[in-house]
C-alpha cells in the first residue's frame, strides 16, 4: 500500500518475491546472536566468523540495509513490516550459505519480534504478553537457526560502551538509553522467545572470555 509513497518500499517487495517459499537449511549449523547495541555483537560475531571459518550474514541483510533510514522515519507498521521482509530475505540467503560453510547472523527474528512486542507495549515487565503467548513463537515459515545467542551486559556497562564509542545513536538505541522501562520489556522479551529460544551468555568479560563462552556453547549445541 506504501509502495506509490515510498519508491523503496517496491524494491524491498521485489526482492521478497523473488524468495523461495520454503527455506531448506544446509547441512552446516547456523548460529544467530542477538542483543542490545554496545552487548559486543559485532565483535563476537566476527571472532566467532573467524574460528568456524563461517560465513556471517545480519539483519537487515545487505541488498536492504541502505534503506533502514528511510524506514526507520516512517510508521511503525511500516518499519515493522521492513525489518520482518527483511528476515525472509535474509532466510534465502541463510539457506544458500549454509550449504558452504558455518553461517553466523547478527540478529535475526528474535530481535524484530522482541523490539514490536516492547513497543506495542506500555509499562513494565509485567504488562508484557504472558510467557506462553504465541507472539514468543518463532514463525512457522521462517528457516529456523540451530542456536540462538543472547548476549547481555548491565545496563550501566553498556551505556559506558556506547559513550566510548561515539557513535550517531539510532532512535531505537536512544529509547532505550532514556527509558529504562522499554529496555527491560525488550530484555524479558529476548527471554520469553521460545522454539528456538535464546541461550543468555553474560557478555561484561573480556573478548577473550567471552569468545571461548560462546565457541564451548556451539560445540556443545552444533556439530561443528
Amino acid at each position: 500500500q506504501c509502495a506509490e509513497r515510498i519508491p523503496e518500499a517496491e524494491a524491498v517487495l521485489d526482492l521478497l518475491e523473488k524468495c523461495p517459499e520454503h527455506q531448506k537449511k544446509g547441512d552446516f549449523p547456523v548460529i544467530v546472536f542477538e542483543g542490545l547495541d554496545a552487548t559486543g555483537k559485532t565483535t563476537v560475531t566476527q571472532a566467532v566468523k573467524d574460528t568456524l571459518n563461517g560465513i556471517l550474514l545480519q539483519s537487515p541483510p545487505a541488498c536492504i540495509s541502505q534503506w533502514r533510514t528511510v524506514f526507520d522515519d516512517e510508521p511503525t507498521p511500516i518499519k515493522r513490516a521492513f525489518y520482518a521482509a527483511g528476515n525472509y530475505i535474509l532466510a534465502s540467503e541463510i539457506a544458500k550459505a549454509s550449504t558452504q560453510a558455518p553461517v553466523i547472523i547478527d540478529r535475526y527474528w528474535h530481535s524484530t519480534a522482541a523490539y514490536t512486542i516492547a513497543t506495542e507495549t506500555s509499562g513494565k515487565v509485567q504488562d508484557l504478553p504472558p510467557a506462553q503467548d504465541e507472539v514468543y513463537q518463532w514463525p512457522e515459515d521462517l528457516l529456523k537457526p540451530d542456536l540462538v545467542l543472547l548476549l547481555t551486559v548491565d545496563p550501566e556497562e553498556r551505556v559506558r560502551r556506547l559513550q566510548h564509542r561515539g557513535l550517531e545513536k539510532t532512535k531505537e538505541e536512544a529509547e532505550l538509553e532514556a527509558n529504562s522501562l522499554f529496555r527491560q520489556r525488550v530484555e524479558e522479551s529476548y527471554r520469553r522467545m521460545v522454539n528456538p529460544a535464546c541461550q543468555e551468555v553474560d557478555a561484561s568479560p573480556s573478548k577473550e572470555e567471552v569468545l571461548n563462552t560462546v565457541l564451548q556453547l556451539i560445540r556443545n549445541h552444533c556439530a561443528v
